[in-house]
């Protein structure tokens, strides 16, 4: 099957109410490294994901996946998940055969005992805490095997061992062959799950650079800012 990789974005923009939030972006997104978006708050970084997973039309520019079905092939989870008013397995199971997955029972248990959720697979999801609906968050698309996952601050909010889960399951995922783009901003799980990093200040791309030498010597003056703490949120 021919990959959906690369991803390409060409001058691509997006406003909503009269204000440029994406600004003429323009990037290639290969298969293998993990992408790690960080830019401060208000930057654009989750409208920037959400034009490359498909959720939103750019004003201008295109967005553009290699292979066909690309809707079928990547998947995104956010920050907060959405949980179906069923057990946390008859989610997963949900989204399979809404894929048209066969073996849907057998696949959806099996993601759930990867991230560690096999015992809660009978309890009603959206009474699980916030770590556990996170980890179903991820089980869930990684049941449908995807080549692309979009994360979007999977791990804002959650507890050191809830977040430490989650940063385990991601990891797994990504020695599985899936390409990983995620926003944080978390300079910290930057360093730890990414490979390289989109630099993103007022809607533009202002740097992309290999995750250790954006952290040693970052190439713009935007860049050494955020990483110091001194820039300020828009």
């Amino acid at each position: 099957m021919r990959s959906i990789l690369p991803l390409q974005l060409r001058d691509v923009s997006f406003a909503a109410r009269e204000k440029t939030i994406i600004d003429r972006v323009s990037l290639e997104l290969a298969a293998g490294p993990r992408t790690v978006v960080l830019g401060a708050n208000g930057a654009g970084k989750s409208v920037l994901m959400r034009l490359m997973h498909g959720l939103l039309s750019p004003t201008s520019g295109s967005v553009h996946w290699s292979g066909g079905e690309p809707a079928r092939r990547q998947a995104m989870v956010f920050q907060r998940p959405v949980m179906l008013r069923r057990s946390a397995l008859a989610n997963v199971v949900y989204a399979l055969r809404l894929a048209g997955s066969s073996g849907a029972q057998e696949v959806a248990m099996e993601a759930l005992a990867k991230v560690g959720l096999a015992q809660l697979a009978h309890r009603p999801a959206r009474v699980l805490s916030g770590g556990e609906q996170q980890r179903l968050a991820l089980a869930r698309a990684w049941a449908l095997k995807p080549e692309v996952l979009f994360l979007d601050e999977p791990t804002a909010s959650l507890d050191p061992s809830a977040r430490q889960a989650i940063e385990a399951a991601i990891g797994t995922i990504h020695a599985e062959g899936t390409k990983i783009v995620m926003v944080t901003h978390n300079l910290g799980q930057a360093r730890r799950l990414g490979d390289e990093v989109l630099f993103v200040h007022q809607g533009r791309l202002v740097e992309r650079s290999p995750v250790d030498r954006f952290f040693k010597q970052p190439g713009s003056v935007e860049a050494e800012a955020f990483i110091k703490g001194e820039l300020p949120w828009i």
